[in-house]
């Protein structure tokens, strides 16, 4: 999958990539409330998966300029960007290209768990995105985090608007899960550690996390 989803990701954002926070800020709700719920510890290891145009992990690096930075994507493109925004915002990142749903981490930064792991919109994206979530709690450290935000069901906003935001949505290969907040409660129990999950904004979104046993 590796290759075929990651030459989809370059298609539909070799040139989106550009405008891509621009336009991305007014509808990814949540991502910025969970950057200042991360809380590493001091020196902690951060780890994005999705960094896409490295716009969270500079928010990270800003909130918590102690933390060690990391970010993988699948996309050669998005990767371009976030050197080119990691760069311009004066903050060091190791970023490594890599299929979410089975990166090596020992070899792509040396190191196999981390402090902090978050995924911010990028399960929607990822065909297999139940692996994505499993092998992304496999890379936080005991008695460290995995944070989630990502589309949720519109279950308490209009008809119309969830047909219309999952019609747009669709164009750009995001597919919002509705098995996403029983799928991290049924991890959180399989690995013995807490989960938790809410819905943000009427529906609109959905922020869970696990904290690894």
């Amino acid at each position: 999958m590796t290759a075929a989803h990651g030459e989809l990701m370059d298609r539909v954002y070799r040139t989106q990539r550009h405008i891509y926070d621009l336009t991305r800020k007014y509808y990814l709700l949540g991502r910025d409330g969970l950057i200042a719920e991360l809380a590493p510890p001091r020196g902690g290891s951060v780890l994005e998966i999705g960094c896409g145009t490295g716009r969270n992990l500079v928010a990270v690096g800003k909130a918590w300029p102690e933390a060690q930075l990391f970010g993988v994507d699948i996309s050669d493109a998005m990767l371009a960007t976030a050197r080119t925004s990691l760069g311009r915002a004066g903050i060091d990142a190791k970023l490594a290209r890599g299929d979410a749903c089975d990166f090596d981490p020992q070899a792509l930064f040396g190191r196999a768990t981390f402090d902090r792991v978050f995924i911010s919109y990028t399960l929607s994206m990822i065909p297999d995105w139940k692996a994505a979530l499993v092998h992304a709690a496999r890379c936080v450290a005991p008695g460290r985090r995995l944070e989630i935000v990502d589309f949720g069901q519109q279950d308490r906003l209009p008809r119309v608007w969830r047909r219309t935001l999952f019609g747009w949505l669709a164009q750009f290969h995001v597919a919002p899960r509705a098995e996403l907040a029983p799928m991290i409660a049924g991890l959180a129990r399989e690995m013995g550690s807490a989960g938790h999950c809410r819905s943000l904004y009427r529906g609109y979104a959905i922020r869970g996390g696990i904290a690894r046993g």
